[in-house]
């Protein structure tokens, strides 16, 4: 069994790069709106528990 690579043109690699930004961007997008929705459920009064 040989192990051979792939040899993608510039304009494959172009395509890929440009997915993974897109990929990228989405993941961020979907861990920040996250983020936010559990601040709002939890509400103001979350800073006001005892600890």
């Amino acid at each position: 069994m040989s192990k051979q690579k792939a040899v993608l043109s510039e304009e494959q690699n172009k395509t890929r790069r440009g997915r993974s930004v897109a990929l990228a961007v989405t993941l961020g997008v979907l861990v920040a709106m996250f983020y936010v929705i559990t601040i709002v459920k939890l509400g103001p009064g979350i800073m006001d528990r005892p600890l």
